[in-house]
């Protein structure tokens, strides 16, 4: 397939949220205690929230920026690109990526909404949680029909509201629920049992994917505290194949066989050994561990429950009838530091060499439609959904690469303590 004829789109990217997304949705008699944007005497802006401080982290927003600027510095909102808070902006820099369609995880609120819940009066952290909801549904992805797959918070400390929530915001079109890989660092109950059974049955009822982006428990895989930060990063797909496996041997994939999870931004290669070491797992132990498939193995209900997604990775590409063609998904994961925008048509043409165009098909956008019940041709004319039509739409929006430092950036040899100690 020619570069230019693919349809690109992204279940796994990111916005910084902007300082009044609040005023239109969340009840005046809040106000004063709201989240709220200050800048600081450093230079910074960063979010307050219940006596917190949540800075925009660099490595969040790095799209256009020289890699010699990466960082865990915090960052003030024009230290950054704009397309990283403002959707007309966000837009212009999709269609100048080829990019049609985006699925957007939160920030400073945390994958799961976390932050949010840590507020001891739940009326109030509800009402947050529906007004992010209500702002992101109605004017980030509201904004442009077809061009986002809109993604809702749960009230991740009761399981009752997180399945009233799937509820509610599926009838306003919202068909994925962002979660956490692994409750119980919330002090929540586990995969393991019956509690969060209503939010399970809801999520089947709505036709809505359980999205889980890694570090949305708040913990990463980590080795030692002053273990350069290389460590971490390399091992960020460990995260995801632990949840997997927790998930997988859970009786929820087989309670509920309709259920659809989505595992964001672990990649796809570990995928096959995943599924034989599972495998072999059942087969070895299941006498004595108890665990029953019936006639089926780990593997057949991880092809048909799970959907894994990578931004760029040829061994994963590889072995995709392996994976499973159907559970195998793009992600560009703008504006992060691992993010390939604007080249990512460049770098997939790469690694989609030798592949038919139907399975270029399904990976780049027909899976994301299937999953999500996502329709961007409802809207636009297939023909002006491709690479090409895109960036021809663009025009000469700026992409290219420049510098946001003011001289408050580029710390060097950053240990694992140093990261934590700054976000």
């Amino acid at each position: 397939m020619d570069m230019n004829d693919m349809v690109l789109v992204s279940i796994d990217d990111h916005l910084c949220e902007p300082p009044d997304m609040f005023d239109d949705h969340l009840s005046s008699k809040w106000r004063d205690e709201a989240p709220k944007v200050l800048h600081t005497d450093e230079g910074n802006d960063v979010w307050t929230f219940n006596g917190a401080v949540i800075p925009n982290v660099g490595l969040n927003a790095v799209a256009g920026r020289p890699k010699e600027e990466y960082g865990i510095e915090p960052t003030a909102f024009d230290e950054i690109r704009p397309g990283c808070f403002d959707v007309h902006e966000r837009i212009k820099d999709m269609n100048a990526g080829g990019v049609l369609g985006s699925m957007c995880f939160p920030s400073f609120p945390g994958f799961a909404g976390r932050l949010f819940a840590t507020h001891p009066d739940k009326v109030f952290a509800a009402d947050l949680i529906r007004a992010y909801n209500d702002w992101h549904i109605h004017e980030w992805a509201g904004a442009y029909p077809g061009r986002f797959i809109p993604m809702a918070l749960p009230m991740i400390w009761s399981a009752e509201a997180c399945a009233a929530e799937v509820r509610r915001v599926a009838e306003l079109g919202c068909h994925s629920m962002t979660f956490t890989e692994n409750p119980v660092p919330l002090g929540e109950p586990s995969f393991h049992g019956d509690y969060w059974n209503p939010l399970w049955e809801a999520l089947v009822d709505c036709d809505t994917v359980l999205s889980i982006h890694l570090g949305s428990s708040g913990q990463l895989v980590v080795t030692a505290p002053d273990a350069p930060m290389d460590v971490m990063i390399q091992m960020q797909p460990m995260n995801i194949s632990t949840a997997a496996s927790d998930l997988l041997w859970s009786t929820v994939p087989r309670r509920y066989p309709d259920l659809r999870i989505a595992l964001s931004e672990g990649g796809a290669g570990w995928v096959p050994y995943f599924m034989d070491r599972a495998d072999k797992t059942y087969d070895m132990h299941h006498l004595w561990t108890g665990q029953d498939f019936g006639d089926l193995r780990p593997s057949d209900v991880f092809r048909r429950n799970f959907l894994t997604c990578f931004i760029t990775d040829p061994v994963g590409v590889k072995l995709r009838h392996e994976i499973g063609i159907g559970n195998l998904s793009w992600e560009m994961d703008y504006p992060h530091s691992d993010s390939n925008w604007p080249n990512a048509p460049e770098e997939l043409a790469e690694v989609f060499a030798g592949v038919s165009d139907e399975d270029i098909d399904r990976i780049t956008h027909l899976n994301a439609m299937d999953w999500y019940s996502y329709d961007p041709f409802a809207h636009r004319d297939r023909s002006a959904c491709t690479v090409g039509a895109l960036r021809a739409e663009a025009g000469d929006h700026d992409v290219s690469i420049r510098s946001f430092d003011k001289g408050r950036h580029g710390e060097k040899n950053v240990s694992l303590a140093d990261f934590v100690n700054k976000t």
